[in-house]
């Protein structure tokens, strides 16, 4: 049996939601309102949150009428996220990797730098080929990444933080084409260590990636508040695209 990868271990552990616990939620569901305000889904529009952790943004969205469905790889995030279920809302442990529904979805959502995780390309682009599929003939896809080159000018380095008696230390560094993030600490007598690694994707990349997979971007956004995108100042790239006619 192969070894888990990085995000398998990390999302899958408590430490994970312990680390990322004191997350701006508010900052996070300004965003996702003011977005909706801009696509102004129909009441019945089906959304799919693909990477949807225990599903908070799920749950949001449900929570405005939508019918929605979230998926994730990690089966502690999705079982946690089902006792939140109801008429318009589920949950499905799912690879994205893998197609998921045919020509279903009004809108689909992937959140808060939930892309780029995968060894190899050809995976991104298996999950973007799926969000292609998944969507109805003029559906829309919001892919919010990072802005690859803001993070290189503005690594942080190294901080530490302490939340709930645990001492996190943290250490980001940009080697080749990736973002690496070490989070290491120590717990019930043991040291833990986990890894993250993001690949670096440039506009140019993601222009390209999304081409090969049938789908055209329409209008990039750089921040929260959905300013125009600027290389140089923007902290997100914010994408929308649809599926090529």
């Amino acid at each position: 049996m192969a070894p888990a990868k990085w995000y398998e271990n990390w999302f899958d552990s408590p430490y994970y939601h312990i680390l990322y616990k004191n997350r701006d939620e508010s900052e996070a569901e300004g965003f996702i309102d003011r977005l909706l305000d801009i696509l102004s889904p129909a009441p019945e529009a089906r959304i799919l949150d693909l990477a949807c952790g225990r599903g908070r943004y799920s749950r949001h969205l449900a929570d405005k009428g939508y019918d929605v469905t979230g998926v994730d790889l990690s089966v502690q995030s999705i079982t946690f996220a089902r006792q939140f279920e109801r008429d318009n809302l589920s949950f499905f442990t799912h690879d994205m990797r893998l197609p998921f529904r045919s020509n279903y979805f009004d809108f689909i959502f992937n959140f808060f730098t939930s892309f780029g995780y995968f060894d190899k390309e050809k995976d991104d682009l298996k999950t973007l080929k799926n969000v292609a599929t998944g969507l109805r003939r003029n559906g829309v896809f919001i892919l919010d990444f990072f802005n690859s080159a803001y993070v290189i000018n503005h690594l942080t380095g190294k901080e530490e933080k302490e939340i709930d008696g645990i001492h996190f230390r943290i250490h980001k560094r940009v080697e080749g084409r990736h973002v690496f993030k070490t989070i290491d600490f120590r717990d019930k007598g043991k040291d833990w260590h986990f890894e993250e690694r993001v690949r670096l994707f440039m506009p140019e990349d993601f222009e390209r990636l999304f081409n090969a997979a049938g789908l055209h971007i329409y209008k990039t956004y750089g921040d929260y508040q959905l300013r125009p995108f600027n290389l140089d100042k923007s902290p997100r790239l914010i994408i929308a695209a649809q599926p090529q006619q």
